[in-house]
């Protein structure tokens, strides 16, 4: 779940020291497309909208719409970002899905949420909500508070 996780914030937050540290292309470009892309400054946000595909060599991801807040150091300065409508995160050992991915920099949390499912080798994960911590280096599935949805794994043993 982890270089999940590093490769989604790699892609969408585009930032190089990110990038240096996750052994997925290092300086290899990110090329981002979408119908159209919107760079507002008074409120620092960047936006992708419509079939956006963020590309980078090990990692693919789709989605509706992809919005970034960035601080007063530019687009480089990244707080936030949040990859809604049907967000799909593809890397060689897995495939995730889910309705909306945010990621916070500050934190280091990523939430996907939206009927998750993660899909590798081993199994299969489904849940309401993922949470990755890369500080801890921990996953945690869990329903939504009184979703009153469940938990699930199949996994197949080698």
């Amino acid at each position: 779940m982890k270089r999940l996780a590093l490769a989604v914030l790699l892609a969408l937050a585009a930032s190089a020291a990110h990038a240096a540290t996750a052994g997925l292309g290092g300086a290899d470009p990110i090329k981002i497309t979408g119908d159209t892309f919107v760079i507002n400054d008074a409120e620092h946000t960047a936006t992708f909208t419509g079939k956006v595909v963020v590309l980078r060599t090990k990692l693919t991801v789709w989605a509706a719409k992809v919005v970034v807040d960035y601080g007063e150091g530019g687009p480089s300065d990244i707080k936030s970002f949040v990859a809604s409508g049907n967000v799909r995160i593809k890397t060689p050992d897995q495939d995730a899905t889910g309705q909306r991915a945010v990621y916070d920099p500050k934190t280091q949390l990523l939430h996907l949420t939206g009927n998750v499912i993660v899909v590798n080798a081993s199994g299969t994960v489904g849940s309401p909500e993922l949470v990755v911590n890369m500080l801890t280096n921990t996953s945690t599935f869990s329903a939504a508070k009184g979703s009153g949805g469940r938990v699930t794994g199949v996994f197949t043993p080698k």
